[in-house]
């Protein structure tokens, strides 16, 4: 499966309603891929929320990747932190969190389907998570690494950026996981000529950012 442009990370410390609630208006908001955290949740906990979110998903063909190594077994896609073990078997589709060239290059060597590359910006969500790399800095990482997703205070008026910047797409947690409704601002900044920020509906460049 060919991953889609925007990638949503949950976080239920800062939904405002359940997570299936949260993830259930994402997914009706445009959203196709769900990056599952919680892993300060036991595994059994966190396997039947799993099913959940991933039953919301299959009605429209979309995918829910698990994050971490550990209860990743017999999961089609799954995403690491850059520390973590490759599980073997390897899952159909494997991504890593990267920060700077040599975890992107341990990535691409190994056979990742993606990247996160983080932090694009100064985040709420990480305080102190750094230091920025900005659009240069993203694009310093690109050249051959795996598709790369642009991740930390990433907004709708900075799709452009990270598209030229070389980034395949974005993923977002905080503002999609406080206001399931950004995800067509998101969405639509991303379809957009160019990908950018007077993309209808891209939002405003000053919302809080991941």
């Amino acid at each position: 499966m060919t991953l889609p442009r925007l990638l949503v990370l949950t976080d239920r410390t800062q939904s405002r309603a359940s997570l299936p609630e949260t993830v259930g208006a994402a997914v009706d908001a445009g959203a196709r891929a769900v990056v599952l955290r919680e892993k300060d949740l036991p595994l059994e906990e966190r396997a039947r929320l799993a099913e959940a979110l991933a039953a919301l998903l299959a009605p429209v063909g979309g995918l829910l990747v698990w994050a971490g190594a550990d209860g990743s077994s017999g999961r089609p896609a799954v995403h690491l932190s850059a520390r973590d073990l490759l599980p073997a078997p390897p899952p159909a589709l494997v991504g890593r969190s990267c920060h700077d060239a040599a975890e992107v290059a341990a990535a691409a060597a190994e056979g990742c389907d993606w990247v996160f590359v983080s932090p694009v910006h100064a985040t709420a969500s990480k305080p102190g998570h750094g230091p920025a790399l900005g659009a240069a800095g993203l694009a310093r990482l690109v050249p051959g690494a795996p598709p790369v997703y642009a991740l930390g205070g990433v907004t709708p008026a900075d799709a452009a950026d990270c598209l030229r910047a070389g980034a395949t797409g974005i993923a977002v947690m905080g503002p999609v996981m406080r206001d399931p409704s950004l995800v067509a601002g998101y969405l639509a900044a991303l379809a957009a000529p160019g990908g950018g920020p007077d993309a209808p509906g891209a939002g405003d460049a000053g919302h809080p950012r991941v």
